[in-house]
């Protein structure tokens, strides 16, 4: 399973350094930049002005 193996995260560089599936860190961030995403698309569609 992920997260079992040592991770040198000095090594990691750009958007893998937070979004990486190595580390417990990364898949958590993984996770909330998934709901933020999913958060936004149900206000938008909710608040977007109805055709008339």
């Amino acid at each position: 399973m992920a997260g079992g193996d040592h991770v040198d995260e000095t090594k990691l560089k750009g958007l893998s350094r937070y979004f990486n599936g190595e580390t417990i860190k990364g898949r958590a961030n993984v996770a909330k930049a998934t709901y933020a995403g999913l958060g936004l698309l149900i206000l938008y569609f909710s608040l977007k002005p109805s055709k008339k």
